[in-house]
């Protein structure tokens, strides 16, 4: 144990020497948590609508009204003619144009189908496909309003009402702020772990490590624990934020919560302690975190779901950590997920964090031998 104490007492002070290394360590995730947050959303807002109004009735400025009303468009441009509605999409100025026939406030005045034209900027293919379900919900509450009661309805007030489980405003943040506390803990953890074996060898203190009475399982520990305390500390840092700043609830188990960021960050650390006894140097080592880290990101579910993915690579994510905490997180600080379920998922990252960690003491050793 005194030699254990030493190893990680020796640790800590190389990650914390520096004064300018302990501001990299707090300071950048929590700027990149509030960057990220608001520039991380599928949401599409301030964009720019082109209308081509024909018709020029009531119920087309109805439908204009409404669209200008919508939080989601920044400026609705009048256009004259279909010439300048296919140079305002060409020059990319609309994301979108709305056209209007002549002949619709006849159509609906006359209880007749009316329909209305989109003409879309297929170059921005997702944010066109989005902004157009926009303005289709709109255009479906006008036809709704606007639609004549049927006769003999003795019950004037239908509808339905929707209630959103877990995120009843359907306010994006509540979406990525847990997911960002995964990524962001991720990208830390392992640029901290990726530099350490590879710090000894450029420094020349490898040498002095090898003939040294520690043993290597006591080095990885001692090598181990400061990446664990920092991602401890960012993880903590954001539970804070998350609803003192940003409202976003949490609304499960903080044993559960700091249980599933142990095991996560070993898996971590064991990815990191791999590259680190690979590299030769710490330009080499921060090369191979950020080529394992790219992965990890695009794989976990976070930029788009697993299951969109080839049915291969579906396969490949099992053996990406940040797959099993990203549902962790997600469940833990939006609907109080169940330790059943958190175990659930828990005991996929405990195997892994087995398996890393084991082939970077074997890694370690052979390098050291």
């Amino acid at each position: 144990m005194r030699r254990l104490r030493a190893m990680i007492v020796k640790e800590i002070w190389a990650v914390l020497r520096d004064p300018k290394a302990r501001l990299v360590l707090v300071l950048p995730p929590l700027i990149q948590l509030f960057i990220f947050t608001f520039a991380t959303t599928l949401e599409v807002r301030n964009v720019d609508i082109g209308i081509l109004d024909r018709s020029s009735g009531a119920h087309s400025a109805e439908i204009v009204s409404r669209i200008s009303g919508s939080p989601n468009f920044r400026t609705i441009r009048r256009l004259t003619s279909p010439e300048a509605l296919e140079k305002a999409v060409d020059r990319q100025e609309v994301i979108a144009a709305v056209v209007i026939d002549e002949d619709f406030d006849r159509a609906v005045t006359a209880h007749r189908p009316a329909t209305i034209g989109v003409v879309l900027d297929g170059r921005r293919s997702n944010a066109a496909q989005i902004v157009s379900g926009y303005l289709s919900q709109i255009a479906g509450s006008v036809g709704a309003d606007l639609a004549p009661r049927s006769q003999g309805s003795g019950d004037a007030s239908g509808g339905s009402v929707v209630t959103n489980w877990y995120n009843p405003s359907l306010d994006y943040i509540w979406f990525t702020l847990p997911s960002l506390v995964a990524i962001i803990t991720s990208v830390a953890g392992l640029s901290i772990t990726s530099q350490t074996i590879a710090r000894e060898r450029e420094l020349g203190t490898f040498d002095q490590l090898m003939v040294s009475p520690l043993r290597v399982h006591e080095v990885l520990i001692g090598k181990m624990v400061p990446p664990l305390l920092v991602g401890l500390f960012n993880g903590t840092l954001y539970l804070i934020v998350a609803p003192l700043i940003f409202g976003v609830p949490f609304t499960g188990s903080l044993i559960l919560f700091y249980l599933s960021l142990t095991a996560y960050m070993l898996a971590l650390i064991g990815v990191g302690m791999l590259v680190s006894a690979a590299s030769a140097t710490q330009q080499q080592a921060f090369l191979g975190s950020f080529l394992v880290t790219t992965p990890l990101i695009l794989l976990s579910g976070y930029a788009s779901p697993i299951d969109n993915m080839p049915g291969w690579l579906q396969v490949v994510t099992y053996a990406n950590p940040a797959r099993y905490f990203l549902v962790i997180v997600q469940g833990l600080f939006l609907k109080a997920m169940p330790a059943a379920a958190v175990f659930h998922q828990l005991w996929p990252l405990v195997i892994i964090a087995c398996l890393t960690l084991s082939a970077a003491a074997w890694l370690f050793r052979a390098r050291m031998e």
